[in-house]
């Protein structure tokens, strides 16, 4: 968990590393989280899907998010939002580094 009151640069949160994802959460509240990841290209996460809406905004490279069979793909300085419910899956075209904010309802 990052320090509070203490300025960190995102993208310096993660490191990539060959052939793995690499995450480190921020803030892990019950009403939500946020969490920064890096991917190396080619890694992703498989389709699921999430009782909680999410954005994604990426801070580096590229990646397809998929939502409901719909490719997204995105790039340095996107975001895009995963609504709860729908299944969505996540694939790294380029390395990319990404910050997540999930926010659940009650």
């Amino acid at each position: 968990m990052i320090q509070p009151a203490k300025v960190k640069r995102l993208a310096d949160i993660v490191d990539y590393q060959e052939g793995a994802i690499v995450s480190a959460t921020l803030i892990e509240k019950e009403v939500g989280s946020v969490t920064v990841f890096a991917f190396d290209q080619g890694q992703g996460l498989s389709e699921h899907t999430a009782p909680f809406d999410a954005m994604v905004y990426i801070m580096d490279g590229k990646a397809e998010i998929r939502i409901s069979g719909q490719p997204n793909l995105l790039e340095k300085g996107d975001m895009i939002i995963m609504p709860a419910n729908e299944p969505h899956a996540l694939k790294a075209t380029e390395k990319f580094k990404m910050l997540l904010i999930m926010i659940k309802s009650r």
